[in-house]
């Protein structure tokens, strides 16, 4: 729920900022005739759209999680705390935004004075972290000096998307016009389960290749609403717009690590803040 609020609260701000400085630009150019008269009588027109974005996670934990033992058999042997047959207990798992950046093309279809239908196939590039905080119980009595520790995991992604949105549009002040947006986002990830295994040695000094992240699932759709302004320019249609993408489906691929069996679910969640190019 905070990550929602917080996401939310992003959106509003971006708007508020547009909303500031339509009004001057408004003022600045209301003398001005207007540009591209006959831009929005077009059936369909093209672009490009860059961008930048934060993803993140909303999770769902399994009631009483911070209670559940794992054992070592369920913590990747990769590092020192292995190897000592202590019981593990998460306390903590916090999702971190990390910021990434999207291009993409815009095809524009015209459905009506103030509708359009908008298909938008891009590539977003960025990651995802989550920070947990274990806590180790030695088995054999032995005392631990240090039995809290955090550890970082970075899931990257490259997302083939393909957002299909219905584009209302305001009536056009001058060479400025306010819009949302709405509508769906298909994506697949190309990166998602690369960097979660790593290749270790065992207590019998075989190689083997363990899982040592959590991992999702490379197929996901969104819902998407957001909202910008369009400014006519001699030559081109430029626009700046934010929205806000929310994944509908859990994208956990479970392995039984103590990466993941704390979590019941995973959403994708990803703010993004756009130039298009029309």
């Amino acid at each position: 729920m905070k990550l929602t609020i917080l996401s939310f609260k992003k959106v509003l701000f971006a708007i508020g900022i547009m909303l500031v400085m339509v009004p001057q630009s408004l003022m600045a150019q209301s003398e001005k005739p207007k540009n591209l008269l006959l831009y929005d009588n077009q059936p369909y027109h093209f672009g490009f759209i860059l961008g930048y974005n934060q993803m993140s996670y909303a999770i769902k934990f399994n009631e009483g999680y911070q209670l559940a033992a794992h054992p070592s058999s369920e913590y990747p042997n990769v590092d020192s705390y292995a190897s000592d047959n202590a019981t593990y207990y998460v306390r903590s798992i916090t999702p971190v935004p990390e910021s990434g950046f999207v291009v993409g093309v815009v095809g524009n279809l015209r459905l009506g004075k103030y509708f359009d239908l908008r298909l938008i196939p891009s590539l977003s590039f960025g990651s995802r972290t989550l920070e947990y905080q274990f806590y180790r119980e030695l088995n054999n009595g032995a005392t631990d000096n240090n039995p809290y520790f955090t550890k970082r995991k970075s899931i990257f992604s490259t997302f083939v998307e393909f957002p299909l949105q219905v584009k209302y549009k305001s009536k056009r002040l001058n060479n400025i016009a306010a819009y949302v947006i709405a509508g769906g986002n298909f994506k697949i990830d190309l990166a998602s389960q690369k960097k979660s295994q790593v290749d270790i040695t065992s207590d019998q000094g075989e190689l083997k290749t363990v899982t040592d992240n959590i991992r999702v699932k490379r197929t996901d759709l969104a819902a998407e609403v957001g909202a910008g302004f369009d400014f006519y320019t001699g030559y081109f249609k430029f626009g700046i717009e934010a929205k806000m993408s929310f994944g509908l489906f859990n994208i956990l691929d479970s392995q039984n690590l103590i990466y993941d069996s704390s979590i019941k679910s995973i959403q994708n969640r990803t703010f993004q803040i756009s130039l298009t190019f029309e």
